[in-house]
C-alpha cells in the first residue's frame, strides 16, 4: 500500500480526487474525452492520431491559437482606444514558428517578431508582409540586416551601438530608410525563472537607461535611421501586472525626455504573459493584463503631461502555448523507493528532452494525464521521464496518475505549444516529432517528422565521403 500523501510530492501538487481529470486553463478548450475514455483534441481522438502519426505527437489546435490570438488583440484594442491610442499585438516567432501557423496570427489581425535570419525566413515564405514584422536579438550579422531592409521589415528592434553603425551602413548602401526601436533595459526584476527575466541589469538584452539617451541621439544623427521609440521587455512567463507598471513608469521618464528632442511616437512594453502549465497555476485574464498595463502607461503620461503613444504588447507564449498537447507511448513503469520511505513511480516515454527540453533547462513543471483510455487505479504519484542517457532528462517532474498504467499506453502532456518544437533537438540521435494540427474533427501535418534517414542524410562519413588521413 504506497502512503496516500507521498513525502516526495511537493506542496502545490494536491492529491485528484480523480486521476483522469483535464484541468480546466491547463488543456486547449477542446480537450475532452470520448464515450471510452479516449482524449479528445478538437474532435480528433488521440488513439486515431497516433495511428496516423506515431509517437512523439505534439497535437496544435488551430482554434485555440486563433481565439487566443483574437482575445489579445481585441483586448489591446478596446484598452488603447479608452485611452485614445492605439495598439498593435505580435506573435513571438521564437515560441513556434511555422508557415501555417504565421498565417493563422496573421488572419486575426496580429504581426509577428522574428528574432534570427531563419524566423525571418519562415515568416516571408508565409506571406507575411515585411511591413507587419519586428525584428529582435543581440546579435544580428549584417547579413541578416541586410535582408531586413531589403524585406522591407517594419521595425527593426537595435540592441548595442554595434549594431546601429551595423545598421546605418546597410541603409547608407542601399538608399533605404530604416525604421527602428531602441531596446531599453528598465531594472525591473520580472518574477520568473533568471533564464526567462530579460530586463534585469546584468544580461544581454538592450541598453541601460542611463546609456539609451545617447543611443537615441546617434540615431537621430543618421539619415538613413528613423527612431521610432522605445521597447522594454521584463522576461516571460509573468501572471501579474505589478512589474509591467513598474517598468512602464521607468521607462515613461526616459520616453519623456526624449520628446524634448523630437517625436518618440511608439512604445512597445514586450509582454510575455503566462500560461497555466499545472492547476495550481493562475495567470491573470487577457483582458485584465491589458487594461491594467494600458492604464498604468496612460496614468504616467498624464502625471508627465505627454501624449500617450501607440503601444505595442508581445504575449509570447500566451497565444500558442496552451494550444499544444504531446502524446507519448508509454515503454516501462518501475516503483522507486527513497530513503525517506516515499514511492514514485517511474514512467518512461519514447520522447523526452529532445522534444522539451523546458523541464531540464528551467525546472519547468508540466502536467501529465492517460490519453487512452480512463485509469481505474488510485491516483499514484509519478515523474514521467524521456529515453535519453540523461538523468535530468524528465518530461513531468510530479504528476499524480492512476496505477494502472502500463506500458502501451498513451500519455498525454499539455500545455506543449510554445518553446518545446523551437527548442528540440536530435540528441542521442533521436528524429524531431512532427506537428499535427487538428480543427473541426480533422487533423493535418503542419510540420514533417524526421526520420532516421534524415539524420544520416547530414553525416558526410556515409556513403564512401570519408576518406582515411592522408587520402584524397
Amino acid at each position: 500500500m504506497l502512503p496516500p500523501a507521498d513525502s516526495l510530492a511537493p506542496e502545490w501538487l494536491v492529491v485528484p480526487d480523480d486521476a483522469n481529470d483535464l484541468a480546466s486553463g491547463v488543456w486547449p478548450a477542446s480537450a475532452a474525452r470520448d464515450a471510452d475514455g479516449v482524449l479528445e483534441l478538437a474532435g480528433v481522438s488521440a488513439a486515431d492520431l497516433v495511428r496516423a502519426y506515431g509517437t512523439p505527437l505534439l497535437v496544435l489546435d488551430e482554434d485555440e491559437v486563433r481565439g487566443r490570438a483574437r482575445a489579445f488583440r481585441n483586448a489591446f484594442d478596446r484598452a488603447a482606444a479608452e485611452h485614445g491610442t492605439t495598439a498593435q499585438v505580435y506573435y513571438a516567432g521564437k515560441a513556434f514558428l511555422s508557415t501555417t501557423v504565421a498565417r493563422w496570427v496573421v488572419d486575426e489581425g496580429l504581426r509577428v517578431d522574428v528574432c534570427t535570419g531563419g524566423e525571418l525566413a519562415v515568416a516571408l515564405a508565409a506571406g507575411v508582409a515585411g511591413a507587419a514584422l519586428g525584428f529582435h536579438g543581440n546579435n544580428k550579422s549584417t547579413a541578416e540586416l541586410e535582408r531586413a531592409v531589403q524585406a522591407g521589415v517594419g521595425t527593426i528592434i537595435v540592441d548595442s551601438p554595434i549594431e546601429i553603425e551595423r545598421l546605418a551602413a546597410i541603409t547608407a548602401r542601399s538608399g533605404a530608410v530604416q525604421r527602428v526601436l531602441v531596446r531599453v533595459i528598465s531594472g525591473v526584476h520580472a518574477e520568473t525563472h533568471d533564464f526567462l527575466a530579460t530586463a534585469h541589469e546584468d544580461q544581454k538584452f538592450g541598453f541601460p537607461l542611463a546609456e539609451a539617451e545617447q543611443a537615441v541621439a546617434r540615431i537621430r544623427e543618421l539619415p538613413g535611421l528613423d527612431f521610432a521609440g522605445l521597447h522594454c521587455h521584463i522576461g516571460s512567463q509573468i501572471f501579474g501586472v505589478a512589474g509591467f507598471r513598474e517598468s512602464a513608469t521607468r521607462v515613461l521618464e526616459l520616453h519623456a525626455t526624449l520628446l524634448e528632442g523630437g517625436p518618440v511616437p511608439q512604445l512597445n512594453l514586450g509582454g510575455g504573459f503566462g500560461i497555466a502549465y499545472t492547476r495550481d497555476d493562475d495567470p491573470a485574464p487577457i483582458e485584465l493584463l491589458a487594461g491594467e498595463i494600458v492604464s498604468a502607461v496612460a496614468e504616467g503620461c498624464a502625471a508627465r503631461g505627454i501624449p500617450v503613444p501607440a503601444l505595442s504588447f508581445e504575449p509570447g507564449r500566451a497565444i500558442v502555448g496552451t494550444a499544444g498537447v504531446t502524446l507519448y507511448e508509454v515503454g516501462t513503469t518501475k516503483d522507486v523507493t527513497v530513503e525517506s520511505g516515499g514511492v514514485r513511480r517511474y514512467i518512461s516515454v519514447d520522447g523526452g528532452m529532445s522534444d522539451n527540453p523546458r523541464t531540464a533547462l528551467y525546472g519547468a513543471q508540466f502536467s501529465a494525464r492517460l490519453a487512452s483510455r480512463v485509469g481505474a487505479g488510485e491516483p499514484q504519484l509519478s515523474r514521467v521521464v524521456g529515453k535519453h542517457c540523461e538523468s535530468g532528462d524528465i518530461v513531468v517532474d510530479h504528476e499524480y496518475l492512476p496505477a494502472d498504467l502500463v506500458p502501451g499506453d498513451l500519455l498525454a502532456v499539455p500545455a506543449t505549444g510554445a518553446y518545446c518544437t523551437p527548442l528540440s533537438s536530435n540528441y542521442n540521435h533521436v528524429p524531431r516529432p512532427p506537428v499535427v494540427a487538428v480543427r473541426d474533427g480533422r487533423s493535418r501535418v503542419i510540420v514533417r517528422g524526421e526520420t532516421i534517414d534524415d539524420l544520416l542524410a547530414r553525416d558526410a562519413g556515409i556513403d564512401g565521403a570519408y576518406a582515411p588521413e592522408g587520402e584524397k
